[in-house]
This record gives structure tokens, sequence and C-alpha cells, in this order.
């Protein structure tokens, strides 16, 4: 028998009539202050004018000059878990990002988006695909391989999770993927809720929604969650088709919690051979240096030679951006 919330899903694809209830989210969400983004010594901190934190729930720097990064935390009741969600890294704020992920304790990174996603570079590569280690002067950190016999005074490792076909403005063509996906990353222990809120982030911070979604319980109130999270995050969820994908998502989700394999919806082999993902393993160690300053390292193990080819062209648009003047 459908659960409640198939049902719904199964009314209102039936015509394709998605554009309503997203409307009416769009509606009945509410605008908060997000001044300190507007100021004029934050404006190339911002990916885009329209897509700002809000004052109440943004992410703070620490003993830093300017405390102000794209970032919002969000405390999804559902989930029982707090996220920071952000977006994808500028080349002038790689180091504040690296500087977030330490400060936050973070467990892990998880990344939505392409480096470059229609000729349109979409985030910097702030993480180094081979041996060449990428420092951040301005922050005191670098990030590079792990090597056996670096000795420091503290090392933290931090899965770096990669989605790589969640569309800019879209939703992908299949939840199965992506489930396993946030299957994966469920099993690495980096967000339960006693740790310290991971970190997500796509092109702009507003596509991945469907991550809170696989909580407990055979019903989720989906525009519930998605009004609560907009308390925190200005703009998430940016089409109808990313509210349809949405459902399909939780109920794939529900489904396998209860550890039903059984597909709840039809996909052509060819779609789902199209959803990749990655996982890289980052390794942060923090050195007592002048100034109290850190080291960041990381170690990208197991990824596919496909993907490493992808990387390292996605590498060299951003190694043009990211050299000091």
């Amino acid at each position: 028998m459908p659960t409640i919330i198939e049902r719904e899903f199964e009314e209102l694809d039936a015509q394709y009539r998605w554009q309503p209830p997203y409307l009416e989210i769009r509606n009945e969400s509410h605008d908060y202050l997000h001044r300190v983004a507007k100021f004029p010594e934050n404006r190339n901190r911002n990916r885009y004018r329209d897509v700002s934190p809000y004052d109440h729930s943004r992410v703070k720097l620490q003993n830093a000059e300017n405390d102000y990064i794209n970032a919002s935390l969000a405390d999804i009741e559902e989930a029982q878990r707090s996220y920071i969600l952000t977006q994808g890294p500028l080349p002038n704020m790689c180091c504040h990002s690296w500087l977030t992920v330490w400060q936050q304790k973070t467990k892990a990174v998880v990344m939505l988006n392409h480096i470059v996603e229609k000729e349109s570079v979409k985030c910097a590569q702030y993480w180094p695909t081979d041996d060449q280690e990428m420092l951040f002067k301005e922050t005191g950190f670098s990030v590079k391989l792990l090597s056996e016999d670096v000795k420091f005074d503290e090392t933290r490792t931090i899965p770096h999770f990669h989605y790589t076909t969640w569309p800019d403005f879209g939703a992908p063509e299949s939840p199965a993927s992506l489930i396993n996906f946030l299957v994966k990353v469920r099993e690495s222990g980096s967000l339960n809720p006693d740790h310290e809120p991971a970190v997500i982030h796509c092109s702009e911070g507003t596509g991945y929604t469907c991550l809170v979604f696989m909580g407990k319980g055979d019903y989720i109130n989906i525009k519930k969650v998605l009004l609560n999270m907009r308390k925190y995050r200005m703009g998430l969820m940016q089409t109808p088709d990313q509210l349809r994908f949405s459902y399909m998502a939780t109920i794939e989700a529900v489904k396998c919690v209860k550890g039903d394999s059984t597909p709840a919806f039809d996909h052509s082999p060819n779609k789902i051979t199209t959803e990749k993902y990655n996982q890289n393993r980052i390794g942060l160690e923090e050195e007592k240096l002048t100034g109290d300053r850190h080291t960041m390292e990381e170690n990208s193990e197991n990824a596919p030679r496909k993907r490493i080819r992808e990387a390292r062209k996605a590498t060299t648009v951003q190694n043009v951006q990211k050299r000091p003047r």
C-alpha cells in the first residue's frame, strides 16, 4: 500500500502540478535581515548578489579581522542534526573555507556541484588532486596529500564527499545514486548528532535540500521542512523540478531506511549510469607555527581515474585565478 508521501507524489505528478506547491513554499517563506552580506567590504566574498546568509544564522569566522563568510548554520529538527550550508568557495575565499572547516570542527565536507558547469566556473578548486601542496598564507593553512613522516600537534581526518551529477538550477535525473551517495555519507559517521555540523555546498548554496530528508518514520512533511530550512538559508529549493526530486528522494530514502531495496521509481539504465560520485579523505593537521598559524593537509584516496582527470581539467581553470598577485 502506498504511503502518505507516495500518494502525495502520485497526485502531484499525475498532471505535473509542481508549480503551485513550489510557489506556496516561496510565498510563505519569510525574508530576514542580511545586512552584513551587503557591506561594501563583503561584496567580493559573495558568489552571487542574490544569495546571502541571514544575519541571525550566518557562520562567523573566529579571530579574524573580518568575520564574514557566505555560510549559514541550519538546525534541522527532522534530521536531528545541524548543517553548515554554503556557496562553492571563491578563489579569494578558499582560505576562509578551510578556516571554517577547522574552527567549526567539521567532520565532513559534502560537495554537490562540478567545478565547471556549462563552461562557467561554479566553484574554485579548493583541494589538491595530486601531490602539489596548496598554501593559503592569509589564514596559515596548507592543503596537500598526507605523508607518513609528518609530525604535527593535532591531526584530523575529514572525508570529502563529492556528488558530481547535480545540475545547476535543476535536479538529478534519478534519486537512486543520490540515496546511495547519502548512505555512504551517513555510514562514515560524519553526520552523527553528537558531531559538529558538516559543511555542505553546491555553487550558490541553495540546491541540496534533499540531504535532510533521510529521517525516521513513514511520513515527512516536506513543505514544513523546507519552510523551516528557509529560516536559515535564503532561496533553498529553486525550481519545481527540485521540489519534485525532493519527494522522489525522500520516498527512496524512507524505503532505504526500512530496508526495502525495491526501487520506488522506474529508472532507465542509461540514466542511472550517468550518476557519479567520488569520495576523498581529507586529513587536516595543525602545526605550531609562528603566530599560532595552522597547517592543513588533504589526502585523496582511491578516486576513480576518470574523476581525477576531470578534476585536473577543472584545476587548470582555477589555477589561473588563484595565483597570488
